[in-house]
């Protein structure tokens, strides 16, 4: 696989499923966190990070997460999840796109 390659999902994909996708979260100081563990619970979901955080949420297409992923407003890394570079790069080349795109439907 090339490492320009891009890769396009729609925009208003569940917030779920968007996570269990990319394996990345946004807190809301601006970092974004690698996720280890996402167990969901009919409309909420416990989402387990590597650097140990544990966040419970709601499965929102609107929500705060859901939007920051999308437009990536985040400033840095987490420092104790570790991403690696190339999980950064490929997050980084990912568009989503309202017209086009993969829905990340439920398997």
């Amino acid at each position: 696989m090339s490492d320009s390659k891009k890769r396009y999902y729609r925009k208003n994909v569940e917030l779920f499923l968007l996570v269990e996708k990319i394996k990345l979260w946004p807190s809301r100081n601006g970092v974004l966190h690698g996720v280890k563990a996402i167990e969901i619970k009919g409309q909420y979901a416990t989402i387990t990070t590597h650097c140990g955080e544990v966040f419970q949420v709601c499965n929102s297409r609107n929500s705060r997460a859901a939007r920051w992923l999308r437009n990536k407003w985040v400033d840095k890394p987490c420092s104790k999840c570790k991403i690696p570079q190339w999980k950064l790069d490929k997050y980084s080349k990912t568009i989503f796109a309202s017209h086009y795109g993969s829905d990340l439907r439920h398997k």
